[in-house]
C-alpha cells in the first residue's frame, strides 16, 4: 500500500525534523523522552495507515500514545504549544509525501483531498487525547499538591516534630518557618457565616484534641464561600491554608514579617478570623487552639482579630465553668443589688482595679463620668466588698471575674484584643 511503503522513510525524517524545527525537541533523544517522540512518530505513522485501510476511527487503546505525550510535556514542564507544533510539522510533512507518491500513481484530485482531510483529521485526534493527557497529569499533580499541604496543616496542628514537619514541608512546597500563627476562620465560610455548601475535605481539628485533624467532612471550598479567600491567598507563598473542613484555618510562616498580617488581614476583610498567638512551629496546633478558643465566642464584626497580646482573656474563654464559679465567689457582694446597678458597679470596679491610681479623677475621666459621681460609686463598692479590696489575690481573682463576666456578656472578641 501507498501509505505503508512511504511511511517506512518518513518516521525517521519527522522525528528529525520535529528535533531541527523545535527547540524544546532539540536534545538527545534518550530515556523516557526520546522513546515517547520516536514511539509517537511512529505510531502515528502506522496508525494513520490503519485508519485509511479500515475507514474507522482510532480505537481508545491507541490513543494512549498520544495522552502519554500529553503527560509527559506537563511532567517536562512545559505547556503544550512544543507538542502541538510538533504534530502539525508532522501533519505536513506526511501530507507531502504522501501527495508527491499520490501524483505518481495518478491518485484523482478528489481521492487527494479526501487523503489530506484524513491526515488533518487524525492529527486533531492526538491532539485532543494529548490535551487530555496534559489535563490529567495536571489534575493529578494538583490533587498530590493538594494532599500533601491538608497533610501538612494536620502534622502542625497536631504538634508534630520538626524532622516530621520538614519532610511534610518539602512534599508541599512550602518552605519551613521557625515561627508560625494560625488563623481560626469562622465556620461556615461564608461572609459572618453566610454560604454554607458541600463537598469534601479533611480538617485540621477533627481528630485531635489539642486541635489535630483526620476526619472527612462534607464542606467543600468551592461552595462553602472560602473560594474567593483562596484566591486571595493564592499569592501568599508564606500562608498555608486548610479551608475545606467544618473547621478551615491558615497557618502564617514568620507572621512578625512587615506586611505580612496585613496583607492577609485585606484578603479576610469580610471574613470572621482570628489570629493566634506567635509560636515555635511545633506548637502551631497551640496557637490554633487558643484561636479557635476566641472564634468559638461568635465575634459579631468580620475581620482578622488578634488574640497574641491579649492571652489572659484567651485563657478565661478556656474555662467557662471556672470563671463562672469564680464570679459566683467573688462578686457575690453584688447579688442583691439591681442589674442597672450591678452593670454599672461592676464597670466601675473593673476600672478602678485597672487604673494605675486607682484615684475618683482617673476612674471618671476613662468612664467618661463626673468625678463626684466616680467617689460615690467607689465608697459603696468599699462598703460591699470591704477587706477583700486591700487583698492582693483576692484583688486578681476579682479582676478576673469582672473580666471572664464581660466578656460572657459581650460575645465579640475582647475590646483589647485587636
Amino acid at each position: 500500500m501507498l501509505i505503508r511503503a512511504e511511511n517506512v522513510r518518513l518516521g525517521p525524517e519527522i522525528v528529525f525534523e520535529i528535533r531541527r524545527q523545535i527547540p524544546e525537541y532539540a536534545r538527545p533523544l534518550g530515556g523516557g523522552f526520546g522513546a515517547g517522540i520516536q514511539r509517537g512518530a511512529v505510531r502515528a505513522l502506522a496508525q494513520f495507515a490503519e485508519l485509511i485501510a479500515d475507514d474507522a476511527a482510532p480505537a481508545e487503546e491507541s490513543l494512549q500514545v498520544y495522552r502519554a505525550l500529553g503527560r509527559g510535556e506537563w511532567r517536562e514542564g512545559r505547556s503544550l504549544d512544543a507538542l502541538q507544533a510538533a504534530y502539525r510539522l508532522g501533519g505536513r510533512l506526511a501530507w507531502r509525501r504522501y501527495a508527491q507518491a499520490a501524483r505518481r500513481t495518478g491518485m484523482p484530485p478528489a481521492a487527494m483531498a479526501a487523503l489530506a482531510e484524513a491526515i488533518f483529521a487524525h492529527i486533531d485526534e492526538m491532539a485532543a487525547a494529548s490535551v487530555e493527557g496534559y489535563s490529567e497529569a495536571r489534575a493529578d499533580a494538583v490533587g498530590t499538591l493538594r494532599r500533601a499541604r491538608r497533610r501538612l496543616a494536620e502534622l502542625l496542628a497536631e504538634g508534630a516534630s520538626v524532622p516530621v514537619l520538614a519532610e511534610a514541608a518539602r512534599a508541599a512546597r512550602w518552605e519551613l518557618p521557625e515561627r508560625v500563627a494560625a488563623v481560626a476562620l469562622a465556620p461556615g465560610g461564608g461572609i459572618l457565616g453566610v454560604g454554607v455548601g458541600v463537598g469534601t475535605g479533611t480538617s485540621p481539628g477533627a481528630r485531635s484534641g489539642r486541635g489535630g485533624a483526620g476526619a472527612r467532612t462534607r464542606a467543600g471550598v468551592g461552595a462553602d464561600g472560602y473560594s474567593a479567600v483562596a484566591a486571595g491567598l493564592r499569592p501568599m507563598a508564606s500562608v498555608l491554608a486548610a479551608l475545606d473542613g467544618p473547621e478551615p484555618c491558615l497557618f502564617v510562616a514568620e507572621p512578625e514579617q512587615p506586611g505580612r498580617c496585613e496583607q492577609l488581614a485585606r484578603v479576610l476583610a469580610d471574613r470572621r478570623a482570628v489570629l493566634g498567638p506567635t509560636v515555635p512551629v511545633t506548637q502551631a496546633g497551640q496557637s490554633l487552639r487558643w484561636a479557635r478558643t476566641v472564634v468559638a465566642k461568635g465575634a459579631a464584626q468580620a475581620g482578622m482579630r488578634r488574640c497574641d497580646g491579649q492571652l489572659s482573656s484567651v485563657l478565661l474563654l478556656g474555662d467557662e465553668e471556672l470563671v463562672r464559679l469564680l464570679a459566683a465567689r467573688r462578686l457575690a457582694p453584688l447579688d442583691g443589688l439591681t442589674a442597672k446597678r450591678r452593670r454599672r458597679l461592676e464597670e466601675t470596679l473593673l476600672v478602678w482595679l485597672e487604673s494605675s491610681r486607682g484615684s475618683a479623677p482617673e476612674v471618671a475621666e476613662r468612664l467618661g463620668l463626673h468625678p463626684q459621681t466616680a467617689r460615690q460609686r467607689m465608697r459603696r463598692i468599699e462598703e460591699l466588698f470591704g477587706p477583700a479590696l486591700a487583698d492582693p489575690d483576692a484583688r486578681f481573682e476579682i479582676e478576673l471575674a469582672l473580666r471572664g463576666r464581660e466578656l460572657a456578656a459581650d460575645p465579640a472578641v475582647p475590646r483589647d484584643a485587636e
